[in-house]
């Protein structure tokens, strides 16, 4: 069979897949690293191990695909967004690459709000000027060290690290991961002037933006590591989110995706740049033609692990028992060490959390007046505020861990449901929802995010839909893949979950409130924060994507 090899670098780990013409998965691998969280705040990678990862998951990628018999005809490259990371003329980094959870740049962020081009900033460049974005990390670069900011050669993230790895090509970019820096105006297609006077850069020290289309030529020693011939395609690929969109099907109108994992997303393909006026949403790149829009929230699965981590009290040897006042502060998908951001639970943590999450599904929607702002690690979507924390708010005597657990699960598919808001807002309604994530195959979380967005939701069947949405978009640059739409068709998904009516129609009524209290409790955590000495272990501490 003829294969396409994607390969996705994640936050926590670097997967490689290779998919057949109809998209069925042929191969399948995961090189894991661990997230560094150096200091308060910061969160970052080593570039050596990404590097090192990419090439050995398309080696044993294509490994196997010889051991069947399997013809590679391309790779293509996924990478996260919003990584920033030093490198010097020929490429090589200068430094860990800061990650998208880096919140460094919180008060060089807080300044561009506050001195007014915000709002216009994002318009053009379809990004939320966040601590997330370079343009505020180097902005942090421009006051804190300056000298190294103007002596850098290049500026650049993951795509340009991994593509100076794998390919024989000059230091390019694709349109999605250059649409996701806050420093690319996606409408004129050129460096944004007021990003780069912000950032303190020159247009000479970032990338060349090319689509995400575009073939490049692996290095000779990679294709020969890889037993691969020297002249197959390397497709520069796009951005995380977008191919996700891919990966699941969701790119028909109508069709939105959500991801469940640790943190969580909502997006939609539209046909053309769409800046939001309200400033709410992101606008990313999936082909020059073809672009997505939505909002990512920090927290979703998460906030369980959290609820299985302190809110619950297994029974000594039970599954789940670690110990008393154990905290597990691994990085999810990695093997766990100290000085990493919390995650994954030791032996029996699923267990656990199926636990608490049956329990939670006996209460009824509402959580009999209790709401939860579930912002334990900030919050993303759709205020793009730094600085907020999480809050239960009605709590009264009579709630018990199960109401705790469920306005939880609630409280992050509300966050969802403003998103999808906005949506409207914008004119571009959803009729449907296609989920992935580790998430989705919980029962309670798939029908609480049903009745919030009132949408009905089938969960995508398929492991790595990030890396299957690389080898489609493969498969549309060699021209085998003309109508990117047509993946809905190649994405086998369960029975649709409905929305219950009268569910929904409280949620709908909750959801000003979660709003009005978000926003309203803003000064009280600030203050919180001046107050406190220190950072309170793990809460600043970043979570894979």
């Amino acid at each position: 069979m003829d294969v396409v090899i994607g390969i996705d670098t994640g936050t926590t780990a670097t997967k490689g897949v290779a998919a057949g013409p109809a998209g069925e998965l042929r191969a399948l691998t995961s090189v894991h690293y661990p997230l560094s969280v150096p200091g308060p705040g910061r969160a970052e990678l080593d570039p050596r191990q990404l590097t090192g990862a990419a090439v050995k998951a398309l080696t044993d990628v294509a490994a196997e695909c010889r051991d069947r018999g399997d013809r590679v005809i391309a790779i293509s490259l996924s990478s996260f967004l919003h990584a920033l990371l030093p490198m010097d003329a020929a490429g090589r980094p200068l430094g860990p690459v800061v990650t998208w959870a880096d919140g460094r740049s919180a008060r060089q962020c807080e300044k561009i709000v506050a001195a007014g081009p915000a709002k216009r900033l994002q318009a053009r460049t379809g990004t939320p000027v966040h601590p997330m974005s370079p343009l505020t990390k180097l902005a942090w670069w421009a006051e804190e060290d300056p000298d190294t900011l103007r002596g850098t050669p290049r500026w650049g993230g993951v795509k340009e690290l991994i593509v100076a790895a794998l390919a024989d090509a000059p230091f390019l970019v694709d349109l999605s991961i250059a649409s996701g820096t806050g420093l690319y105006d996606i409408h004129a297609r050129r460096w944004d002037d007021e990003a780069l006077s912000i950032a303190g850069v020159r247009p000479g020290q970032l990338a060349e933006v090319v689509p995400t289309t575009y073939a490049l030529r692996l290095r000779p020693e990679v294709a020969s590591a890889a037993g691969l011939p020297p002249d197959v395609p390397l497709i520069i690929g796009a951005a995380d989110g977008p191919l996700a969109n891919l990966g699941v099907g969701a790119t028909p109108p109508g069709v939105a995706a959500v991801s469940l994992g640790t943190s969580g997303a909502l997006r939609t393909v539209v046909d053309r740049p769409t800046a939001d006026a309200a400033g709410r949403l992101f606008c990313y790149a999936l082909t020059e033609d073809r672009w997505v829009i939505g909002g990512a929230v920090n927290n979703a699965g998460s906030v369980v692990r959290w609820a299985a981590q302190s809110l619950a009290a297994p029974a000594p040897g039970a599954p789940g028992d670690r110990g008393a006042g154990a905290y597990d502060d691994r990085v999810p998908g990695t093997s766990g060490g100290p000085g990493r951001a919390p995650g994954v639970a030791g032996e029996g943590a699923d267990d656990l959390d199926a636990a608490l999450l049956a329990e939670a599904a006996e209460i009824r929607a509402g959580s009999e007046g209790l709401l939860c702002l579930p912002y334990l690690l900030g919050e993303r979507a759709p205020w793009w505020r730094p600085g907020m924390r999480g809050a239960y708010l009605g709590l009264r005597r009579e709630h018990a861990r199960p109401h705790l657990v469920r306005a939880a699960v609630e409280g992050v598919c509300q966050q969802l449901a403003l998103v999808r808001d906005s949506f409207d807002a914008e004119g571009c309604p959803v009729t449907e929802i296609r989920a992935t994530g580790g998430a989705a195959a919980s029962r309670l979380w798939v029908s609480v995010l049903a009745s919030a967005l009132d949408l009905p939701v089938t969960v995508a069947d398929v492991p790595e839909g990030t890396a299957l949405g690389a080898c489609l978009l493969a498969r549309h640059a060699l021209g085998e893949l003309p109508d990117l739409d047509r993946a809905a068709d190649l994405v086998p998904t369960a029975n649709a979950t409905h929305p219950d009516p009268e569910d929904a129609a409280l949620y709908r009524r909750l959801r000003p409130l979660v709003e009005r209290s978000a926003l309203a409790v803003l000064d009280v955590v600030a203050e919180l924060d001046r107050l406190a000495p220190e950072p309170l272990p793990a809460t600043e501490k970043a979570v894979s994507r």
